[in-house]
């Protein structure tokens, strides 16, 4: 299986070589999130130098790292999750004191984002030691190329990531209620397959807002769909094969009222005496104009302390 990525080695040595690579250093290195060909060159390098390779499991990254025909010992594996990162770390810093080469890789992906890696970071940096990114493959970013999630409006460009939302229904639709829904920007979730459809039914009071569902990025099964949130959970009950793999789910930007400011000028008179909602709720029937833009409108009028608001 190995001998598939001799020439991938080989050519990892005469592209990274040439870079010092300090002793003493941590580096989180980003490992493919499916597709064994998205790792890169320099990661492949950095894997056959290090010295230690921390990992979420010892078994996977074993795995992997056979499979790339790099050997490691037992030895120079060292398990870091999220039970036990706070210990972990601390014997990661007396292996970098003592001039070691650490790698840190999660199962998948790059490593700190979503997966553990942050407090290792910390407490790296706290000993005054070093960490260096090896970037590389990321469901967030993957999924986010091939979403089409434009802005609509100025103040609404970039993304916001927020993860896996509370397993629990009444914590997850309150986290939904009173954040997502007022969240103007791509947001960006992550879903584990026996919780999609939770979620799916969840993200239904979002309406006809677009979401984009990936799942099983870069893998054979490989499936992105852009449908209204209000239809996401019919969709993935269309097929028991929908709800398979790990998802990366993506709200894409509300859109904003566009016009020639005759919204903004009745908005502004009816905030004058009346509250908020009940403003934005008769702007809206009045002008025609989207009522989630609206309500950004006013929040972004309270936030700058127009009089009118």
């Amino acid at each position: 299986m190995s001998a598939s990525f001799a020439s991938a080695r080989g050519a990892a040595r005469d592209a990274a070589a040439a870079q010092h690579y300090p002793q003493g250093a941590l580096y989180m290195v980003a490992t493919p999130i499916g597709n064994l060909a998205d790792i890169t060159l320099r990661a492949l390098h950095l894997l056959q130098l290090a010295d230690t390779v921390a990992c979420e499991d010892k078994r996977h990254t074993q795995a992997m790292l056979r499979a790339y025909g790099i050997d490691k010992s037992a030895a120079q594996l060292l398990a870091l999750h999220q039970h036990n990162e706070a210990e972990a770390a601390q014997q990661l810093v007396l292996r970098l004191q003592q001039g070691q080469r650490v790698a840190y890789v999660s199962d998948a992906g790059t490593p700190g984002v979503s997966d553990p890696g942050a407090r290792l970071v910390a407490a790296v940096q706290a000993a005054g030691l070093r960490a260096v990114p090896l970037p590389g493959a990321s469901s967030i970013t993957a999924a986010l190329s091939v979403a089409g999630a434009v802005a609509q409006g100025s103040g609404q460009g970039g993304f916001v990531f927020v993860g896996f939302l509370p397993v629990k229904n009444a914590e997850r639709a309150g986290v939904i209620a009173q954040q997502l829904t007022r969240e103007p920007r791509c947001v960006l979730l992550l879903e584990a397959p026996h919780r999609i459809g939770g979620l799916a039914r969840a993200l239904a009071v979002l309406g006809a807002r677009p979401v984009t569902l990936a799942r099983e990025l870069t893998k054979q099964f490989e499936e992105v769909a852009t449908l209204p949130a209000q239809a996401l959970a019919a969709w993935l009950a269309g097929s028991r094969e929908r709800e398979r793999g790990e998802f990366v789910l993506l709200l894409h930007p509300m859109p904003v009222a566009r016009d020639d400011g005759e919204s903004l000028r009745v908005l502004r008179l009816l905030l004058q005496d009346l509250p908020l909602k009940t403003a934005v709720r008769l702007a809206s029937q009045i002008t025609g104009a989207a009522r989630n833009g609206l309500y950004e409108m006013a929040l972004a009028c309270q936030r700058d302390g127009e009089p009118a608001c």
